[in-house]
């Protein structure tokens, strides 16, 4: 079955609820493999200090679909916790507005810069994360255990401020 194609603007960014957590785990698998995220570690995020987690939804026959989700944790240098995109929905704009949001409440909450990790495999999300303005800083090396990946470390710089923050003189 063909994904339902959202209108432009039809997208809607709202928060993500414990009430989304069956069609986040639904998604969880597929797009992140032996990576995915229990509903445990989902509820502790959600009810954490200084975590936003944004869903992106579309209206099909009458209902809401989750289609994407993203999380940031708060702080000086902002992390990424995750960008999840159904399959069906990538390349239409989807990630780009989940970053967006992010970057947005982590600048609102005063952050300096924001970090995330990517699979070095995940070329389209280290474009995804390029086109937004992250570069690639650093890598760890076995990041992702169970598949015993490499992530490439991104940041971007949100607002200049007294001291280093790190890839403003090409340094991690």
């Amino acid at each position: 079955m063909t994904a339902p194609t959202p209108e432009p603007g039809a997208v809607r960014l709202r928060p993500l609820t414990t009430a989304d957590l069956d069609r986040v785990l639904e998604l969880e698998p597929q797009l992140f493999g032996a990576g995915a995220w229990s509903r445990g570690t989902y509820i502790e995020e959600l009810a954490a200090a200084g975590r936003t987690y944004v869903a992106a939804v579309i209206e099909v026959d009458g209902a809401e679909l989750l289609v994407g989700y993203a999380g940031v944790a708060a702080g000086e240098e902002a992390q990424v916790m995750t960008v999840g995109v159904a399959a069906g929905y990538r390349r239409r704009g989807v990630g780009t507005r989940l970053l967006d949001a992010l970057v947005r409440i982590a600048a609102e909450e005063g952050a300096r810069s924001m970090l995330l990790e990517v699979r070095a495999s995940d070329e389209g999300a280290q474009a995804l994360y390029a086109r937004a303005g992250f570069v690639p800083i650093g890598r760890r090396r076995n990041y992702y255990l169970a598949e015993r990946e490499d992530a490439v470390v991104m940041r971007k710089v949100l607002r200049r401020g007294p001291g280093p923050v790190g890839n403003e003189l090409g340094e991690a």
